[in-house]
């Protein structure tokens, strides 16, 4: 695996971290929405990777090395020698919004023989993530793993943008296939948010839209609970997500707020926010976001045979905002446990994948850090 990085700052060129030829590589280019509407950037980036497969998707925040950057675009590009890839995408506009059926459609372009993972940039302003992960294992997922993220626009929640091979644009939802034996590829996530308050019943919902809690206005309630920061929403709610327990005994969702309705008095969220669910709000600290991050990264290397020599790292604009000053010590917690030898890069979003440690089903998550290690 060879692996060549670049950072471009705002109004100047891409500075790359080494000059090593690559042929055919995966171009993953994170960046900020502002920088990826430029016209010329795609052609930009054609021209040092003229054979490339270029990925683009818009952040909250650019991951590269063990810093966290802002207003900037970050490039990963990766010649895989003894494994091979394939990309393709579709628009949500294309299914009526129906992410379930996109998400199956998706799936039937990868041939399943020697898939071994399949890593998804997802727009992130109106994508319900957990019905674009059941379209993509509607036939049962016991083969190959399942990660990525939902792009971010840093705190505006006005559009994401993706791409493959043109311009970012709207709607789109890009999937990679990783094919190979050679290749190891492991994955996981962790948060380290707290519940709070009263548990609450969803007493009615529609798939990612959430209209009522105990029989009262979803929204009124949530508004209560956040006093002055109401006024700030939907960017105040990344600092009290919710905790979803769709029964008794399942594992709790954390859930954060993407829009909101004040005509119909009613909130979006992430992912699927089933009735008769039980909900609760959270919060959490800078140390228990970094434990968070040292603890992903232990449960994603525990069971390797090979020491990684790629991490992609997608954690959530929530927990961005907790650290502020201090973001960059969650990327270095999950530095000191992956090794310096591995080339990290990544992005904060608006929503992670992953499955949860010893599953093989992938959720969609808020407010964690996930991690994607690879070796081949």
């Amino acid at each position: 695996m060879k692996i060549v990085q670049a950072i471009k700052e705002p109004n100047k060129p891409f500075k790359l971290n080494n000059s090593v030829a690559l042929k055919e590589p995966l171009v993953l280019v994170f960046g900020n929405r502002y920088l990826l509407e430029s016209d010329q950037i795609y052609a930009e980036v054609r021209e040092m990777f003229p054979n490339g497969h270029i990925v683009f998707g818009t952040t909250s925040g650019e991951i590269i090395d063990n810093t966290v950057l802002d207003n900037c675009v970050v490039l990963t590009a990766i010649e895989f020698e003894k494994s091979s890839i394939l990309v393709k995408r579709s628009n949500v506009d294309d299914f009526n919004n129906d992410d379930e059926k996109l998400g199956k459609s998706l799936m039937a372009e990868f041939p399943r023989e020697n898939l071994r993972h399949l890593f998804v940039i997802s727009e992130g302003s109106t994508v319900n993530g957990s019905a674009l992960i059941a379209g993509i294992e509607h036939l049962g997922n016991t083969s190959f793993g399942l990660s990525g993220g939902l792009c971010g626009d840093d705190d505006r929640f006005e559009r994401t943008l993706a791409s493959y091979n043109e311009n970012p644009k709207e709607g789109e939802i890009i999937a990679i296939g990783f094919y190979g034996e050679t290749l190891e590829i492991t994955s996981s996530n962790y948060g380290g948010w707290t519940t709070f308050g009263p548990e609450r019943i969803i007493t009615k919902s529609n798939g990612n839209v959430l209209y009522e809690l105990d029989g009262k206005p979803a929204l009124d309630l949530y508004k209560t609970y956040l006093g002055e920061k109401a006024k700030e929403l939907p960017k105040s709610a990344l600092l009290y997500p919710l905790s979803v327990k769709a029964t008794q005994d399942s594992e709790a969702l954390v859930r954060t707020i993407l829009n909101i309705d004040e005509v119909e008095n009613t909130m979006t969220l992430a992912g699927d926010v089933p009735e008769g669910a039980r909900v609760q709000l959270m919060m959490s600290s800078v140390d228990d976001i970094v434990n968070g991050a040292f603890h992903a990264a232990e449960l994603a290397i525990k069971d390797r045979k090979n020491p990684p020599e790629l991490a992609l790292l997608i954690s959530c604009i929530g927990r961005k905002l907790v650290m502020d000053q201090r973001t960059e010590e969650e990327i270095e917690e999950v530095k000191a446990v992956i090794g310096d030898d591995t080339v990290i890069g990544g992005f904060y979003s608006y929503g992670e994948m992953a499955p949860f440690s010893g599953q093989d089903s992938c959720k969609l998550h808020n407010q964690t850090m996930t991690l994607t290690l690879f070796s081949e």
